[in-house]
């Protein structure tokens, strides 16, 4: 193994590197690690995120640790044991189940400590029971460790919940070239409206159908009032996609714009003025409800548990009820028509990408000392 007096050498490994808020966290760390001046190796299939992870000085190692196929997960196991032995990394931390399943079994004749991270509430098998068998366990959200020391029982003492940190310096209002704005506001046709913005990839969990049913609502009270929805759409979810901007013409004609994958996501939240989380299933706060506060943008979330301490009602932004159209509509009316909010402000010091990565690294080094 590593010597322990070098620096920490990290594999992260994920099932590809395009859009998703486990993707732009493996990013972040990978930066972070840079910085501190640690080695940071990411495998992954590949994807549009690659050359962010080589720019910000880490090694991307391209293997299929995606697919589900079972006739091919064997040959995939000896090239990842390959890349291991070669890498020889101090720990070694899955953020997935396919990953993780294959990690296991490059790993068990090299025993590099091993960590997983359980990113939602997966549905209980013993597909999923993979992310709580490394020798540490983090959990995103309190919720999640409920979730699987209720159904999977691990020792106590592996689990450590740390949440999803947002990274001031990036999402930062002050940062943003305001030309940059109003040129997407202009891509957009967005031009002096109102605009509610909702972030994630196109797909059932984000129940955009609500934000649209929402939007309807108030469109007749709010004649320049605009969806904005900021994210791309998987070549699985095209059907899918299609039949959400058929609901929305149905629904508001003219009024839900689509702005696919956004590179500046800070640029992206600038063009809105309240942001939107419809997911009815989170074991964690959203990516997405943190960047929005951290952008100064007041937020409309489900009533879910764990973001109570995060989303407060009249100080930077709202809850609604799941699925729930017309509240959605009756709180972003509120939040219109209401006084101005500084949500940055109100963000605590534990959902900081500061306090994400020491905590990360705390286990790191409690496992290699």
């Amino acid at each position: 193994m590593v010597d322990k007096k070098e620096p920490l050498r990290i594999l992260q490994v994920l099932p590809e590197l395009n859009e998703g808020g486990v993707e732009r966290g493996v990013v972040e760390m990978n930066r972070e690690f840079i910085r501190r001046g640690l080695e940071s190796v990411v495998v992954s299939k590949g994807g549009r995120l690659v050359d962010r992870i080589e720019k910000d000085g880490g090694t991307h190692l391209a293997l299929d640790v995606c697919s589900k196929n079972p006739m091919t997960a064997p040959w995939r196991i000896l090239k990842l044991r390959r890349a291991l032995k070669e890498i020889n990394p101090s720990v070694l931390h899955a953020r997935s189940r396919i990953p993780a399943w294959l990690c296991r079994f490059a790993n068990r004749p090299l025993g590099i400590p091993f960590v997983t991270t359980v990113h939602g509430i997966n549905s209980v098998s013993r597909y999923s029971s993979i992310m709580t068998s490394g020798d540490q366990v983090i959990c995103v959200g309190e919720p999640v460790r409920r979730h699987v020391t209720k159904h999977y029982s691990p020792d106590p003492e592996k689990v450590t919940v740390i949440p999803r940190g947002v990274d001031l310096d990036v999402f930062d209002p002050t940062a943003v070239d305001s030309s940059q704005v109003e040129a997407l506001r202009c891509e957009l046709g967005l031009q002096d409206k109102i605009v509610v913005g909702s972030v994630g990839r196109v797909s059932r969990v984000k129940d955009f159908e609500t934000v649209i049913a929402g939007i309807g609502s108030l469109a007749s009270e709010f004649k320049d009032l605009h969806g904005l929805i900021i994210g791309g759409t998987r070549g699985d979810k095209r059907n899918y996609a299609d039949s959400l901007r058929r609901l929305a013409e149905n629904t508001c004609p003219g009024r839900i714009v689509w702005a696919g994958s956004q590179s500046d996501m800070p640029v992206a939240y600038s063009c809105c003025d309240v942001i939107v989380n419809a997911s009815p299933l989170m074991g964690n706060v959203a990516r997405t409800v943190l960047e929005a506060l951290a952008m100064n943008k007041p937020v409309l979330s489900t009533r879910l548990e764990g973001l109570e301490q995060l989303v407060r009602n009249g100080q930077n932004g709202y809850v609604f009820e799941v699925g729930d159209p017309d509240d959605l509509a009756s709180k972003t009316k509120r939040l219109l028509e209401g006084p101005d909010l500084q949500p940055r402000d109100t963000i605590p010091s534990e959902f900081t990408l500061e306090s994400m990565v020491e905590s990360t690294l705390a286990i790191y080094r409690r496992l290699t000392q």
